[in-house]
């Protein structure tokens, strides 16, 4: 995704830091070798920390219950955020670490941190196909592959019935013409959408604009967590700013959900 902005902290005191929370007993053994098996994973299943609410919603699908996202789900652009102390402090408690590769704090926070954990890395992408791969590879690290199986199923139904939806919303019965931020893409072809061309993750450059523009797409799909602002200004394309990632509930399929509702009601009103 977008080239982020990297925030550098002394990683090295904040590892220091840990590591006197975490102490030790008698014995030399953590308090997390303590409560772990010899499978290093916890009773209640495995501890998932996730850089942000999109990898912890691929870990909730998976069949994960114990998850926790770094980022809050209110910070609009992740990448931007500022680890914390206490983020770390999580994933030195964490028997999975997940993010994506375009995270610029993600590769840093197990060895800042001390953890044992294993990292897996995510290419985050709403296309179903994707989405599915995720959450089976994730099912299978877990030890959850059959929730994974029901929540993919769930998945396939849920496209099914909203593209079905947005299709019979179309006034005269032809697929919209739209243009849409390569992150949105998926957006389109659940709208069964004609796609006249994609942009970014940059901003639209002035020769981008007028080759969109000539293109005449009825709807932009804007990219809402790396959005400029209006994408094609004076087009008359009606923008709609589709969202990526989940919500604090780490409800995926609200993501699908919302980008059908304003895509069905943008559809409907053209």
């Amino acid at each position: 995704m977008a080239r982020a902005r990297v925030l550098v902290r002394p990683l090295v005191a904040l590892s220091a830091g840990l590591l006197l929370v975490s102490g030790c007993g008698a014995s030399g053994a953590s308090s997390k070798d303590a409560s772990h098996d010899t499978s290093g994973k916890s009773a209640a299943g495995p501890v998932v920390v996730a850089t942000t609410s999109w990898e912890a919603a691929l870990a909730k699908a998976a069949g994960a219950k114990n998850v926790k996202s770094l980022v809050p789900a209110s910070i609009r652009h992740a990448p931007d955020y500022d680890l914390k102390p206490s983020d770390l402090s999580a994933v030195a408690e964490a028997d999975y670490v997940l993010y994506a590769p375009f995270e610029p704090f993600a590769g840093r926070i197990k060895e800042a941190a001390g953890s044992r954990a294993k990292m897996i890395d995510l290419e985050l992408d709403n296309a179903p196909a994707k989405t599915s791969a995720n959450v089976t590879r994730l099912g299978k690290a877990f030890g959850t592959e059959q929730a994974a199986a029901k929540w993919n199923a769930a998945l396939a139904a849920e496209w099914k019935s909203l593209a079905g939806r947005l299709k019979a919303a179309r006034p005269d019965g032809k697929a919209p013409a739209v243009a849409s931020q390569v992150f949105t893409t998926w957006a389109a072809k659940l709208a069964g959408a004609r796609l006249v061309g994609t942009y970014g993750p940059e901003a639209v450059s002035p020769a981008q604009l007028s080759r969109l523009s000539a293109k005449k797409p009825a709807f932009v799909l804007e990219n809402e967590n790396m959005s400029t602002g209006t994408v094609l200004p004076g087009s008359g394309a009606k923008q709609l700013n589709i969202v990526n990632y989940p919500g604090k509930d780490l409800d995926l399929l609200a993501v699908y959900r919302k980008a059908a509702e304003q895509m069905k009601k943008a559809f409907a009103a053209s």
